[in-house]
């Protein structure tokens, strides 16, 4: 695509202070629409994302290298009066500040939300906590903590296995998605009266809202909600199946693709089961069911079963890697990696396609991820 007009974020100044995930996620989803991202990073040290891995490329931390895009960085110690002054002028010329500093200690060197906004009343100030700025301020805000204090572990592995936490830091990600949004809220707010204001979001709020039904559920009738592996615990069938070769996820969520499925399977009877007929019925007799359609499924492998159903119209799909999950969207003309367009030829980090498409003002990858900034 060929972009014909400005980023719809350009012209926006952010000052991040933030590190790891949640924040600097949040200001690179701002900066591929345009938004001006300067990072405030430790002299010598910087992100601390700088120093996980393996795996690394080029000697750089592909964790860091995947969150911080079109962004540059200063060195910056907070300790340093002539380090604060710089910092100051920066936020001087700023739409938006992004911190994620335990709650006390940029108001101890007068970057804290009050004190700017009364030098800058229009600026957009998001604080993210892991716990909000009250009586949770004191506890340490990890993503692993939250998966297993918000609930999340809970529901997430086997009733043999125990817990489990999910597979990559999923509610640091939300959680920057919930700053990018109210961010973008806030600005809309200032547009119409010129205020600025204090967005907080924090990663125990973040994981209960993710929990949706679970949460609701429990809320709604005392319910707690247990370990069901990969079973869900209001539709059957839905969930992973064995086949001939490897796991198939098949999403019959209702009663009309129930008998699609038995039918593509060629037990269409299986519809007509009085264990079987409505979605009730059958995440009351899961287990009989699940062996029925696995006696099936195991006589052919997943690529078989994929092709069959979708062309049943039943939601199918094999459970791919990583490798192969990147390999379906591009298969699908998603083009899900890019490359950055203003490096010299041959030197554009490969990066994860964003994943918002606006048809005016698409986002653009326009510089690697910044070097250790140095003195």
């Amino acid at each position: 695509m060929t972009v014909t007009e400005p980023g719809a974020l350009t012209g926006m100044r952010i000052v991040d202070f933030s590190r790891v995930l949640a924040g600097p996620y949040a200001t690179m989803l701002l900066s591929d629409f345009g938004a001006e991202v300067i990072r405030l990073e430790r002299p010598g040290v910087g992100d601390d994302t700088r120093g996980w891995g393996p795996p690394w490329y080029e000697g750089e931390s592909t964790y860091f290298l995947g969150l911080n895009r079109n962004k540059t960085s200063v060195a910056f110690d907070l300790t340093s009066e002539a380090d604060r002054a710089m910092a100051r002028e920066l936020i001087s010329d700023a739409d938006v500040v992004v911190e994620n500093f335990k709650p006390g200690t940029l108001e101890r060197y007068g970057f804290g939300y009050e004190q700017l906004a009364a030098e800058h009343p229009a600026l957009v100030y998001c604080s993210v906590t892991g716990f909000g700025s009250g009586k949770g301020a004191h506890l340490p805000g990890y993503d692993l903590i939250a998966q297993a204090t918000g609930g999340l572990m809970s529901i997430t592995g086997h009733p043999e296995s125990g817990p489990a936490k999910v597979g990559v830091a999923m509610v640091d990600a939300i959680t920057g998605l919930h700053a990018a949004l109210g961010i973008q809220t806030a600005l809309i707010h200032r547009l119409r009266t010129g205020q600025g204001q204090l967005v907080e979001v924090n990663l125990l709020s973040s994981v209960l809202a993710s929990l949706t039904n679970q949460v609701s559920g429990h809320i709604l009738t005392g319910n707690v909600p247990k370990l069901m592996g990969n079973a869900h615990p209001s539709v059957a069938p839905y969930q992973p199946v064995a086949t001939a070769d490897r796991p198939l996820a098949i999403a019959a969520a209702n009663d009309k693709q129930f008998i699609a499925l038995c039918r593509a399977l060629g037990r269409p009877e299986l519809a007509e089961d009085p264990r079987y007929r409505s979605n009730t019925d059958r995440v009351t007799h899961r287990e009989a069911l699940i062996e029925d359609l696995e006696n099936v499924f195991r006589t052919r492998d997943a690529d078989h079963w994929f092709t069959v159903l979708v062309d049943a119209g039943v939601p199918a799909g094999p459970i791919n890697d990583i490798g192969q999950a990147v390999a379906l969207a591009e298969s699908l003309g998603l083009e899900p990696v890019v490359l950055p367009d203003d490096e010299p030829e041959g030197r554009g980090i490969a990066q994860v396609r964003n994943p918002i498409r606006l048809s005016r003002t698409p986002a653009t990858y326009r510089t690697n991820p910044p070097k250790l900034p140095v003195r």
